[in-house]
């Protein structure tokens, strides 16, 4: 297993930790986890509570006798308000509404009598996993982290699942190595006072979506105001994405609001059609304060770009590698500018909009309502009536929709109105996956659906929480990425408060066929100026995506020539190496290599890293 390399040091935004009981023998397993440049905050015994790397901007504690509070990542809480909390905590389970209470996203650790509670996001940006490392019970904020201390082996089968697209519910959660558990981000970790006993209490689940528009639209503002606010309430420069869609600019004219000086970015898309850019100096003509910097089309790396030099330390596979070029391509000439962050709209087409799924419900509650709806879409997306009908009759729970699945893997891919109005796109495996991998893939899904339970009984609150889910686990890859290239990132969407706010509101008025991200035009109305909120579409960027398929076809090709999923016998080298030849061919569509390439990536990474920390041999 390897060690830590030198990206697993931090600067602001980067923060990770692990933490353990008050215990002697958690004290001597604590020792092997500091590294060189590493911290260590201690129970009130002295005894190791929390180690690992993060920056004083990025924690609070308190501490009132044995008992310990601790938040880390963005959260406006002051030590006091902390201090004041600890001082009154008579019981794990009164975190619970504090939890829920605060704005930002982060990480609440807390210590009372012994026993140690650690949560994340609910969004699942901010993970929590647990191993037992001899004879203790370590949580931490990153699986590697926990796998480099145990010398854990990966999880070959693991790997084979995430050749799927996509990898569904509840087998994205799982770890890339044996031994180690992933809490879920509705749930909290409790370790007992004795360091081997865990259990998982929820401590979150999502609001009844029971406010109108008009009600839950003032909401939605007050809490992504709050998140922005808490990211430039410290003043200094920050740097926004403004695309020109609404979620980034949304985002841009809360900063501009605040008292951080804003620097506005904008990447032109290369297709001819793409009006970005001019949506984006609409909304710059309003923000006179704002520094817009436009930047040139032709030197926006394109998908696919640089994947044999990436080397971030990842604890798995994602597919933002394919997108990691062009997320961090800006941020040096953003630090030039001073950006001490940087702050994205990603995430809005998530909570703002939401899943056609929940019409599965509504038309038999409010039959001739939904009808007219559905027309709508049928119309919008061109849904053949027949295939509609057949998604709308279906009423499979999930864990038979996911055990159908699994003997579905070689299918070709299912019609759109059938994802869009069902549990979610199942999932697909394709030529170049070999039979073994194919075996082991399809036995994970059989073994999940035996017990498989959604993440909400209303599949279009189900499949709204697993995007939010698929969403965070790349932007928190990214996140590491962008704090290691020198300006962390944040996407104030992704908060659980904003999250709370979107959910809250009735789905039939979130989506709708009549009105492009109604929830999002009636909070910022009034903020950002009508002639933005005019906009009722998003640039695609396939352009940008297929010249990427074509001018990085070497490197793709150079990819499989070695390739490390190849020699574990999960795919067939030769069928990738001859579609890396042919990267016009229909087969490549709807992005069905990323998860392939993701797991390649990861691989790689794993290698170079152990390379680069093996001792020197005489």
């Amino acid at each position: 297993m390897t060690e830590l390399h030198e990206s697993a040091g931090t600067g602001l935004g980067d923060a990770h930790f692990a933490v353990f009981t008050d215990r002697e023998d958690a004290a001597a397993v604590a020792r092997s986890f500091s590294r060189p440049g590493s911290r260590t905050l201690t129970h009130a015994s002295g005894r190791p509570w929390l180690v690992g790397h993060w920056h004083d901007d990025e924690i609070v504690t308190a501490h009132a006798g044995r008992t310990g509070l601790a938040v880390i990542g963005c959260c406006p809480v002051d030590a006091t308000e902390l201090q004041r909390r600890a001082g009154r905590l008579r019981d794990l389970a009164e975190l619970d509404a504090l939890a829920r209470s605060l704005p930002g996203s982060f990480h609440l650790v807390a210590a009372l009598d012994g026993q140690i509670r650690v949560q994340g996001t609910a969004s699942g940006l901010r993970p929590v996993f647990h191993a037992a490392v001899g004879a203790a019970q370590v949580a931490a904020s990153r699986a590697d982290v926990l796998a480099t201390a145990l010398g854990a082996g990966l999880d070959e089968e693991q790997l084979a699942v995430r050749l799927l697209w996509p990898v569904p519910h509840p087998l994205a959660e799982t770890p890339m190595w044996r031994g180690i558990t992933a809490v879920s981000p509705h749930d909290a970790l409790i370790v007992a006072a004795d360091g081997r006993t865990v259990r998982h209490s929820r401590w979150w689940a999502p609001p009844e979506p029971v406010r109108t528009l008009a009600d839950g639209a003032p909401l939605v503002r007050e809490a992504l105001t709050a998140a922005v606010d808490a990211r430039t309430r410290q003043g200094g420069v920050v740097s926004c994405d403004l695309s020109g869609g609404l979620d980034s600019t949304s985002i841009c004219f809360l900063a501009e609001r605040s008292p951080a000086r804003v620097v506005a970015s904008t990447w032109p898309g290369r297709d001819p059609a793409d009006t970005d850019l001019y949506w984006a100096e609409q909304a710059a003509r309003s923000m006179p304060d704002v520094d817009h910097v436009v930047w040139d089309a032709d030197a926006s790396p394109l998908v696919y770009n640089d994947l044999l030099g990436i080397d971030d330390l990842l604890d798995e596979p994602t597919i933002g590698v394919m997108d990691r070029s062009r997320v961090l391509h800006h941020l040096p000439a953003m630090a030039e500018r001073g950006s001490r962050l940087h702050l994205t709209g990603i995430g809005g087409d998530h909570v703002a909009w939401c899943s056609e799924a929940y019409y599965h419900r509504l038309l038999r509650i409010r039959p001739l309502f939904a009808l007219s709806q559905l027309r709508g879409f049928r119309a919008l997306w061109q849904w053949p009536l027949g295939g509609t009908a057949r998604a709308l009759a279906d009423s499979r729970p999930y864990g038979k929709w996911l055990a159908d699945s699994s003997g579905r893997l070689r299918d070709p891919l299912p019609a759109t109105v059938s994802t869009s109005l069902g549990w979610g796109m199942p999932p697909r495996l394709f030529g170049w996956v070999t039979p073994e991998a194919a075996r082991a893939a399809q036995r994970a899904l059989r073994e999940a659906a035996a017990n498989a339970v959604p993440l909400h009984p209303d599949r279009g609150l189900h499949a709204d929480l697993e995007q939010i889910r698929s969403c965070t686990r790349i932007v928190r890859q990214w996140d590491r990425m962008a704090a290691r290239a020198g300006v962390p990132m944040a996407s104030p969407f992704l908060d659980d408060r904003v999250i709370e706010s979107c959910l809250a509101v009735r789905p039939s008025e979130r989506v709708t066929p009549w009105q492009y991200k109604p929830l999002l035009t009636a909070a910022m109305s009034g903020l950002v100026p009508e002639a933005c909120l005019r906009r009722t579409n998003k640039a695609a960027a396939s352009m940008d995506a297929a010249n990427g398929l074509r001018e990085h076809r070497a490197e793709l090709l150079k990819l499989w020539e070695d390739s490390r999923l190849e020699q574990l016998g999960l795919v067939d080298g030769n069928a990738l190496r001859r579609l890396a030849q042919r990267p016009s061919t229909p087969e490549l569509r709807d992005a069905i290599l990323y998860s392939t390439i993701a797991a390649e990536v990861w691989l790689r990474g794993l290698s170079r890293n152990t390379e680069s920390t093996a001792p020197a041999t005489s």
